[in-house]
């Protein structure tokens, strides 16, 4: 099975929803917050990131049958295998998912110009990344997301838009900024 672009969005939701769990009961983590559905089922999936059941069922078999996930043995709910993630974003992703920036375009800012890495790192260049949305804000050189509900989903998860600017600085990143980023990277997915 081939690994998809959409398997490290996932991946990555799944992290946030841990990084976000450490606070919670276990009755909020089995309803999620407010009574409703487990965000960490297919249809929450769906729902947080826009991409549909099957292809988010899908999507948990590969990372599962790749080894870049597990089945929690308690819960049953799949889970990252936080370094085999990281090891394959900081060397394998930009080669697998190459990204090419495009022409100049409205968008949300990542990479570089993401809010949660504005202060950290810097680009080389003047002009700002941003993926293409309609809702965006910021004028800049036009760059794929990994899946192309990425925007509304960053705009729902501020911790899963950190990542995944983190991993367009990889992506994207000369040298040292892509190395700064790396880095970065292996904090949070300690």
């Amino acid at each position: 099975m081939m690994m998809k672009s959409q398997d490290v969005v996932i991946l990555l939701k799944l992290v946030s929803l841990e990084d976000d769990e450490r606070g919670f009961s276990s009755e909020l983590r089995q309803r999620g917050p407010g009574g409703r559905e487990d965000p960490y089922s297919v249809r929450g999936l769906e729902a947080a990131l826009g991409i549909s059941k099957t292809e988010v069922s899908a999507s948990l078999k590969r990372s599962i049958a790749s080894g870049i996930a597990i089945k929690d043995r308690k819960s049953g709910r799949p889970k990252p295998n936080r370094r085999h993630l990281r090891e394959f974003i900081v060397h394998g992703l930009k080669f697998v998912f190459p990204v090419r920036p495009g022409p100049m375009q409205r968008g949300m800012p990542t990479a570089f110009a993401a809010s949660a890495l504005r202060e950290s790192l810097h680009s080389a260049g003047s002009l700002i990344s941003v993926w293409p949305y309609a809702h965006g804000k910021e004028m800049g050189q036009s760059v794929e997301p990994l899946f192309k509900t990425v925007p509304e989903a960053a705009e729902k998860d501020e911790r899963l838009y950190a990542y995944l600017a983190l991993i367009d600085a990889i992506r994207l990143g000369h040298q040292r900024e892509a190395n700064l980023a790396a880095s970065m990277l292996k904090e949070r997915l300690e």
